[in-house]
Order: structure tokens, then sequence, then C-alpha cells
């Protein structure tokens, strides 16, 4: 059992991974900000930034799914 579904438990544990790793930053970059008062803009070009690089890995995600039930990849 473990065996066939080795692939699909590394794909959601590297996801989750992911998941942590940016959630992780945020907090990080959150409190950097505050303790030295960012103005409102700044702060939202910092998170748009952050949020820019998840979106990558939800495009890659989803285009890796795509090519894979294509046959591509």
């Amino acid at each position: 059992m473990l065996a066939e579904n080795i692939e699909l438990i590394e794909t959601i544990g590297l996801n989750l991974f992911f998941l942590i790793i940016f959630f992780f930053i945020g907090m990080s970059i959150r409190d950097v900000m505050k303790n030295n008062d960012v103005p409102k803009k700044g702060q939202f070009v910092v998170y748009f930034v952050l949020f820019l690089g998840c979106a990558g890995f939800i495009a890659k995600g989803i285009i890796q799914i795509v090519w894979e039930s294509k046959g591509i990849g």
C-alpha cells in the first residue's frame, strides 16, 4: 500500500512544505515591517511580491497536472 502511493505522498508532503515555508516567510516579513514602521504602500508591494511567488508555485502545479493528464510530461 505504502510503496504504491509513495509518489503521491511525496507530492503532498512537498506541497505542504512549500505552504509552511511561505507562511513563515510571510510572518517574518510582517514582523520586520511592523518593527520598522513601513508605510502601507510598501507593505502592499512586499505582500504582492510574496503572493506572486506563491502564485508561481500554484501555476507550476496546475501546468504540471494538465501536462501529465495529456501525456506530455
